[in-house]
């Protein structure tokens, strides 16, 4: 067995350590029972938690929020494996400027391609917020759908798809019996990684949300810039709950060495 050097383990430490210990700041802050961000909290309580969810501005950015992520993701799936499975197995031309161009969106500032749709859209096209950060949302997704489903299709063995042809099913039925299962883990994954990017997106979010449609993440940042309350710790507190949930829930159902394996081959 390969053994590790002593430098990679204490850098891997340090590593954890610098993620790690500011969320625990934040988690222990949440539970004071003062009223301002202090450490170590004084006293335990959880008046705040209470504040949080009873303050409206947050309940109803959660719901945009979730909203947003939730479209954006089914979108982003939608566009993107169609193109994944273009590219992989079809008879495209140019198959490398095709992935360049969906994948671009990660070299690209998200402060840019925000400027860019804000301007675009908003203001030459008159469309309204929602559409806007709709597609912005969309975009940026794309390169995490195309690059994951990608390394599933890489694993998985064209002459399987051969066979069921050669078998007879029609290519509905090849994709549905044969490439479908093949891509599932892909799919959960690039799911999960969209919906979380989507989730707490803030420069594109910043440029093309109205007052009307605020995300979870903007407006958390506009409260911490007024105010100093541990509402916004209890608030990122629920949520990394939440995550935790979810990739819980993940583990149990698939795993993560069958959800995420393949991103890394």
């Amino acid at each position: 067995m390969k053994r590790s050097s002593p430098i990679a383990a204490v850098l891997a430490f340090l590593g954890y350590v610098v993620m790690i210990v500011p969320i625990l700041f934040v988690v222990a802050t949440a539970f004071t029972g003062g009223s301002s961000l202090t450490f170590p909290p004084e006293g335990l309580s959880l008046r705040w938690f209470e504040a949080a969810l009873a303050y409206e501005p947050f309940t109803q950015a959660l719901l945009s929020s979730l909203q947003l992520a939730l479209i954006s993701t089914v979108l982003a799936l939608a566009v993107g494996i169609p193109a994944t499975l273009a590219v992989m197995r079809g008879k495209v031309p140019g198959k490398s400027l095709v992935e360049g161009l969906f994948l671009s969106p990660l070299i690209l500032p998200e402060l840019v391609v925000g400027l860019a749709l804000y301007q675009q859209f908003m203001l030459h096209l008159d469309m309204d917020n929602f559409n806007a950060l709709l597609i912005g949302h969309t975009a940026i997704l794309l390169p995490y759908t195309v690059r994951v489903t990608g390394a599933s299709l890489a694993l998985a063995d064209p002459a399987l798809e051969d066979a069921s042809r050669g078998l007879g099913a029609s290519p509905l039925r090849t994709f549905w019996s044969v490439t479908l299962p093949v891509l599932r883990p892909g799919i959960i994954s690039a799911a999960l990684l969209s919906f979380v990017t989507s989730f707490n997106n803030v420069p594109i979010s910043l440029l093309l949300q109205s007052r009307d449609f605020r995300t979870l993440p903007v407006t958390m940042l506009d409260y911490v810039q007024q105010n100093y309350t541990p509402i916004v710790a209890a608030m990122s507190t629920l949520l990394l709950a939440g995550t935790v949930a979810l990739a819980f829930a993940a583990e149990r159902t698939l795993g993560f060495a069958r959800i995420f394996g393949g991103i890394n081959r």
